[in-house]
């Protein structure tokens, strides 16, 4: 299995952009992406980087497996 790490919330936004994630847009205390029916809550913990957990959390809610993440996100 392929090791994830921490990652930005501009790169988190860019690489879901790839998965056809539109957006983000500003609603309440959180940004949120679309896809289809699919809307994903992008959380901006601070200013700090995305943690793999938090991470996995997303990828979850936006039906994206790990392997698809890395395979996809492996030249960026």
């Amino acid at each position: 299995m392929s090791k994830l790490s921490p990652i930005s919330l501009n790169e988190l936004i860019k690489r879901l952009r790839l998965f056809g994630f539109e957006g983000p847009y500003g609603s309440g205390k959180h940004l949120y992406m679309l896809r289809g029916d699919l809307r994903l809550t992008v959380p901006n913990p601070h200013k700090r980087e995305i943690g793999v957990d938090l991470l996995m959390r997303i990828l979850r809610q936006a039906e994206i497996t790990r392997e698809e993440w890395v395979e996809r996100n492996k030249y960026k």
